[in-house]
């Protein structure tokens, strides 16, 4: 038996490239991992020699409960020492980390956590949108779509009102009760970006506004895991492609008359 450790660990938003070397290191030191539907399992291949567990979330189907999650850490711990738990982008960004950290240290496991690059963030900046931009955003709201009792957070109506960038997490199944709380705040030209599986391979975006925004959604198949950006700052991508293809008009032009 072992006293036993748990590391919560950030794989970051998808893309495996994207995990710390903090936490490449921690997955090499594993005797255990536990990791979620959202993490790619190339990462798996940094602890070559450790139980690799699945304990994700696949089309509303758990692997485990949160209860039985809990358990696991510490049962494994004790059993082997360090566990890993992998989880996709922060794990203090709404992944629960702090929950199995504080479990884990009531059965006197030593606990740990490496940040992770959120997905709220990099996401978004991976297309080009930036969260804040001096003259569009001065601050950014990061909101879960989904409350622990299903319902819409209450956060998004406050959110609506301001005039920050608003980042919302597993909000697609919510996407109408979302847009419907910024069109009466007189927003339905604001625009808006949805993000599917974000920083990988299968990524997928849709542009729009609040108004058109659940049309595209529908148009291009969009569906969870994604993230929606709502704000001016959606601007940036669109303007960032006009100048790229103005100065590529430009040299044309030049080298037509040399």
């Amino acid at each position: 038996m072992h006293k036993g450790k748990l590391t919560v660990v950030g794989a970051g938003p998808g893309d495996v490239d994207l995990i710390t070397l903090k936490g490449i290191k921690a997955l090499q030191s594993a005797a255990v991992v536990l990791y979620d539907a959202l993490v790619d399992t190339a990462l798996l291949e940094y602890a070559p020699k450790a139980e690799k567990i699945f304990v994700g979330k696949r089309k509303g189907c758990y692997a485990y409960q949160q209860v039985q999650i809990n358990e696991l850490i510490v049962q494994r711990a004790k059993l082997k020492g360090h566990v890993v738990r992998l989880k996709g982008g922060d794990p203090f960004v709404f992944g629960r980390g702090a929950e199995e950290m504080e479990y884990a240290a009531e059965f006197g496991l030593d606990v740990a956590v490496v940040p992770g690059i959120s997905s709220s963030v990099s996401v978004p900046a991976a297309q080009n949108i930036p969260v804040t931009k001096r003259g569009a955003a001065e601050s950014f709201w990061v909101i879960t779509g989904t409350t622990k009792s299903h319902e819409l957070s209450q956060d998004v109506a406050l959110a609506a009102k301001s005039n920050a960038t608003v980042v919302i997490l597993m909000g697609m199944s919510k996407l109408h009760e979302i847009m419907e709380l910024f069109k009466k705040e007189g927003k339905q030209n604001i625009p808006v970006a949805i993000i599917q599986n974000g920083t990988t391979v299968n990524e997928k975006i849709g542009i729009g506004t609040v108004a058109s925004i659940e049309y595209k959604a529908k148009e291009q198949q969009l569906s969870n895991p994604a993230i929606i950006v709502i704000g001016a700052v959606v601007n940036h991508r669109h303007n960032l492609i006009q100048l790229q293809n103005e100065f590529s008009k430009k040299e044309i032009e030049l080298a037509e008359l040399q």
